[in-house]
């Protein structure tokens, strides 16, 4: 009878520690599991920074567009090479259009009477934009000398409201404060947009050496 009441002991003890063993490694999935969307948003913001990777494609042109929504006040950083300013790329890494492509580069980008003007987002819409992107970056200066650039232009095929696409570029160095809106990269713009209407250079490496650097733009492809 007592090895009986022992037997049955013994089994009820092993019963009660492997329940708490199970007990244990299923919390421990759980907790792995609720940090895994975390762990993998982490992730794909880091390997969106900077250009080593494909540029993103955003929704393209639309009837009525909508405020973006734009990454945290004081989370980007301008950086600048000779005194010129560049975007951050973890914050504004560039989009390009699905509406433009090296096939229909006739009728998008490159046809007559203009592209651009049919498809740009209206100055309400960039207005409030602007504004959230200025605190993104932590800009304090005129918004009238300030330019709400896409980072890869409308010419270029850039994705008109995408937030990825467009920050708020600080005036160039010496650049006399109310003078309104001068900076040199809007040169580099349309001497690529020239470039790949002539067929001198793709869309792609047009918009690949402007996302990387544009100050680098036209020497890298030989543009002068």
């Amino acid at each position: 009878m007592r090895s009986t009441r022992r037997a049955a002991s013994t089994v009820v003890l092993a019963c009660l520690l492997l329940a708490s063993c199970k007990s244990g490694s299923l919390g421990t999935s759980t907790s792995s599991a609720s940090r895994s969307p975390a762990a993998g948003a982490s992730g794909s913001a880091a390997s969106a920074g900077g250009s080593s990777g494909p540029i993103a494609v955003g929704a393209g042109p639309q009837k009525h567009y909508t405020v973006q929504q734009q990454p945290a006040a004081g989370s980007c950083h301008f950086r600048y090479k000779n005194g010129e300013p560049l975007e951050d790329p973890k914050c504004t890494p560039g989009a390009i259009s699905p509406a433009v492509t090296q096939a229909n580069l006739k009728s998008t980008i490159c046809r007559k009477g203009g592209y651009t003007s049919a498809i740009r987002p209206s100055a309400y819409v960039t207005g409030k934009e602007e504004k959230l992107n200025a605190a993104s970056y932590g800009y304090t200066g005129s918004m009238r000398d300030a330019e709400y650039d896409h980072l890869i232009s409308l010419q270029l095929g850039g994705d008109p409201n995408d937030y990825r696409n467009l920050w708020v570029e600080p005036a160039d160095p010496g650049h006399r404060s109310g003078s309104g809106v001068n900076n040199k990269k809007d040169p580099v713009e349309t001497k690529l947009h020239t470039a790949v209407c002539k067929g001198q250079i793709t869309l792609a490496a047009a918009q690949k050496a402007i996302v990387t650097d544009w100050t680098t733009a036209l020497a890298t492809l030989h543009l002068g």
